[in-house]
């Protein structure tokens, strides 16, 4: 796992698509929603243009996310939550999303709510073993 600029990334030991399968399927036995999936590979391919497999899965839960919002408003604009599911030149995925303790810092949350952002790091990494 590697934390750069906000971002943790943690190494899936699956191809692209089983780690997003795997996501969403760990998602929703916590009760998260997935909103979206953008496919950015796709939709390059769509005109014409090479890109490794992408793709970013937006996520969430309005139960734990409102009340960050109501607390930090501008929050809202990394709400819902985001995970980049990835392959590099190497051939190997990796998920990538914000960490808790930047959108912390980054929009003045409120200790008592960061656990309402922790878990999906834990849901995340407990997926791609």
């Amino acid at each position: 796992m590697a934390k750069e600029n906000g971002l943790v990334q943690v190494a899936s030991k699956y191809s692209v698509e089983e780690t997003l399968r795997r996501l969403e399927a760990a998602f929703a036995s916590k009760g998260l929603q997935v909103f979206a999936v953008v496919d950015h590979s796709g939709e390059a391919d769509k005109v014409g243009l090479e890109m490794r497999p992408s793709k970013v899965v937006i996520f969430g839960s309005p139960k734990a996310g409102t009340p960050l919002m109501v607390a930090s408003p501008s929050l809202a604009i990394d709400l819902p939550l985001k995970a980049l599911v990835a392959e590099d030149a190497g051939g190997k995925a990796s998920v990538t999303y914000n960490s808790p303790e930047y959108l912390k810092e980054r929009h003045g949350v409120p200790e008592e709510l960061m656990k309402n952002l922790a878990g999906a790091g834990v849901v995340i990494a407990k997926a791609v073993e």
